[in-house]
């Protein structure tokens, strides 16, 4: 999601200085799950990878597919 698509308004002080943005709560559902996946993301990282053919192979073996 790009943050430059996003509608929003912003709360400011006296002064001008921008304290608070509001945006709508669709966006802001979808900005949550971004950042829920890339959590998920920065936790697995270390964690080896397998070839798509081999994750075919365990997921039939296990009768998963």
């Amino acid at each position: 999601m790009r943050m430059d698509n996003i509608k929003k308004e912003f709360i400011t002080d006296s002064k001008g200085n921008k304290k608070a943005v509001i945006i709508p709560m669709e966006e802001y559902s979808k900005l949550l799950e971004d950042l829920e996946d890339l959590a998920a993301i920065a936790e697995r990282r270390k964690e080896p990878t397998r070839s798509m053919n081999k994750l075919l192979k365990e997921l039939k073996e296990d009768g998963l597919i």
